[in-house]
């Protein structure tokens, strides 16, 4: 089992915390200890913005026993405005209608509840604009 505390303790997890290059600028999400694009060893911390778009996304119809109770639901590959892709859950949206290219805001929700005591895990999900 994974402990709550330990996803707390991921940065990215809750404030979209990346790694900014000092060099050559790139921006690594989830941040990373060497740039690899220029080798270096600096990074810079920033937050990424919450807005974006969806670039591409599949739909959940058979979900696993955590998430059956929410099927369909679409999983897609969102890029910030910081140019920065993510994998997240596309949420309130008929999955019907969803479309590549449809602008999209993180929000911060629940994502699961985990073991037994049912602790709440949090992260982002993607809605539309």
């Amino acid at each position: 089992m994974i402990t709550a505390r330990y996803h707390r303790e991921i940065p990215q997890r809750y404030r979209l915390e990346a790694g900014k290059c000092a060099k050559c600028g790139y921006v690594a999400f989830p941040p990373r200890l060497v740039c690899p694009k220029c080798k270096t060893k600096k990074f810079k911390t920033i937050n990424l913005k919450d807005e974006g778009k969806i670039l591409t996304y599949t739909i959940i119809r058979v979900g696993p026993d955590k998430f059956s109770k929410e099927t369909p639901y679409a999983i897609g590959i969102v890029e910030v405005s910081d140019g920065v892709r993510l994998t997240t859950q596309i949420a309130d949206v008929d999955v019907e209608k969803l479309k590549i290219g449809q602008k999209v805001k993180l929000v911060f929700r629940k994502i699961q509840d985990d073991g037994k005591a049912g602790i709440h895990m949090y992260g982002y999900k993607a809605v539309l604009v």
